[in-house]
């Protein structure tokens, strides 16, 4: 049972949103797995005030409710929320100065596969770890480890330019005000206002005939299970070139990336009508403040594209276009939702191919801060 004290620590309770269940639901049934437990290390060069970090660490978690958020489930009908006022965080630190180099990666990839393995007690806030490891006077192995289900990466680079700005400034003997951020209820709040019935109209109007996923195979060789890696780079000017095209044309390079994409979908499956997987920012323009807040707004959802066999690439593109925008308004729905009202079967995927294009908002002061 919850003690006085605990219930006078909680903030607020609410619901969680689509993406938020989904996570959670694979947390729960894979508990040693590591699923969702995302990690971002780097390397701090220089005289670093630890105390100044960790006081700058814990003025963020003081700011942003998402980061003493938890999650209860047992014993209730409906998987809940709880954000407490009060959440101690603290930095771990270890010392591997007395370690070669070879050795110190070689650390550095046992504690990272560890720590993804220990996972988090989703009951317990704060959903995120913190620790310093010295490899020498003046460097630092630093890990930022949370559980994916209290933000996305779009949140990350916000997060980080606030460390950064109280860092500087509690490292001078400065305080730092900074505006009070919106909180990720008003987000939830927003998405209790939606019409469902009208979401329903429009997922079963896009997916209309849709009775199959589109296979992802090239000439047969792809096994249907298992996993590879393959990593590649568009130049500078390839880059600059498709950037130019999107402008010219008025389009977004995501949707010329889709668009390619389901154009080699087609090109691989024979059919002329695919669908694909589309990880969505999920951040609705029209919630006050939604590209500042923090947490967890993605969404993955089926795109249907249609590959007629004669029209101008450029005008079909702007068709695309137009149709992730409207398909914007209703991009909160869960994936598990869509499927219902689609005609694919249950005990299918909607999609064997997801498409995530990533573009965060990271501050040129955080691309340029050294340290």
């Amino acid at each position: 049972m919850t003690s006085n004290a605990g219930r006078r620590n909680i903030e607020a309770i609410y619901p969680l949103s689509p993406m938020q269940e989904g996570m959670l639901f694979h947390s729960l049934y894979a508990p040693d797995s590591g699923v969702y437990v995302e990690q971002l290390g780097c390397t701090l060069l220089g005289d670093l005030d630890v105390p100044a970090f960790e006081r700058a660490w814990q003025r963020v978690v003081d700011r942003h409710s998402i980061l003493r958020t938890s999650f209860l489930w047992k014993r209730l009908d409906r998987t809940l929320q709880v954000v407490q006022r009060q959440v101690r965080l603290s930095v771990a630190q270890e010392d591997w100065r007395g370690v070669s180099p070879a050795e110190q990666e070689a650390r550095l990839e046992d504690f990272l596969q560890a720590d993804r393995r220990r996972g988090f007690d989703l009951a317990r806030p704060p959903l995120i770890r913190l620790t310093l490891l010295r490899t020498a006077d003046e460097a630092f192995r630093f890990v930022w480890s949370h559980h994916h289900a209290i933000m996305d990466g779009w949140s990350l680079p916000l997060l980080l330019k606030e460390v950064l700005a109280c860092y500087e400034a509690f490292h001078q003997g400065r305080d730092l005000y900074l505006p009070p951020p919106r909180p990720y209820r008003e987000y939830i709040a927003w998405l209790q206002r939606q019409d469902a019935a009208q979401a329903e109209a429009y997922w079963r109007g896009a997916l209309q005939g849709i009775t199959a996923p589109t296979p992802l195979v090239v000439d047969g060789a792809y096994p249907r299970q298992g996993y590879a890696e393959e990593k590649g780079h568009l130049s500078a000017e390839v880059t600059a070139q498709l950037l130019m095209l999107a402008r010219q044309r008025r389009l977004t390079l995501s949707t010329l990336v889709q668009g390619a994409w389901a154009l080699l979908l087609g090109r691989y499956s024979g059919e002329e009508d695919v669908v694909l997987g589309a990880t969505v920012s999920g951040r609705p323009p029209e919630l006050p403040g939604v590209e500042t807040m923090v947490g967890l707004f993605i969404n993955t959802l089926p795109v249907r594209v249609h590959l007629p066999a004669e029209q101008p690439v450029g005008e079909w593109l702007e068709g695309l276009q137009a149709q992730l925008v409207e398909m914007r308004q209703y991009e909160h729905i869960a994936l598990s939702q869509v499927q219902g009202w689609s005609a694919i079967p249950r005990n299918q995927p909607m999609f064997e191919s997801i498409l995530v294009f990533e573009n965060y908002p990271v501050d040129r002061a955080l691309r340029e801060q050294k340290g």
